[in-house]
């Protein structure tokens, strides 16, 4: 062999070295596998949130109705005392008034194990935010914006109001 051709052709070091190059070249994605990998992701990540949603709504209805069912059980008692007072004939007014009074109590107990207060008393002090004033009264011998009368008491959860309380006030 010459030497002309010794320098010509390649030897097995820079074989190799193109070799690598060559698959290196191969190895590094395209625009386009990039563009696709995107794509690929972007579609996964809209599928994770679709079902994120979905089971979302699927577990706010389930909240909302155990806790439908956990009321409904919690008042389910005094519905019951309520239809063997009814259907007692030989009671009288005492006993029947009794027997209403004790389903009261356990219809309090009830709305206060669900976190319900009652608010609205005669003697408090008039507040718009809880109360309704439907009537007024001037009466010197009160203090001003006293409520003198309760036709329905307000109820609240926390510091939510349910029902404001409908009341009549003084001065």
């Amino acid at each position: 062999m010459s030497k002309k051709e010794k320098n010509t052709a390649p030897t097995q070091e820079e074989k190799t070295e193109a070799e690598v190059t060559v698959e290196e070249e191969k190895k590094e994605p395209t625009l386009e596998d990039q563009l696709q990998d995107a794509k690929d992701q972007l579609l996964r990540t809209a599928a994770e949130y679709a079902n994120f949603r979905a089971r979302s709504a699927k577990e706010k209805e389930q909240t909302y109705s155990n806790a439908k069912g956990n009321v409904v059980a919690d008042i389910l008692p005094s519905i019951d005392n309520l239809e063997r007072a009814l259907s007692q004939e030989s009671a009288d007014y005492e006993s029947l008034k009794k027997g209403v009074q004790m389903t009261m109590d356990s219809l309090m107990a009830a709305l206060e194990k669900m976190g319900v207060t009652a608010f609205g008393e005669v003697g408090d002090k008039f507040d718009p935010n809880y109360h309704n004033a439907v009537m007024h009264i001037e009466d010197d011998s009160l203090e001003e914006n006293v409520i003198t009368d309760v036709f329905q008491k307000g109820y609240k959860i926390n510091d939510r109001v349910i029902r404001p309380a409908m009341v009549k006030t003084a001065n």
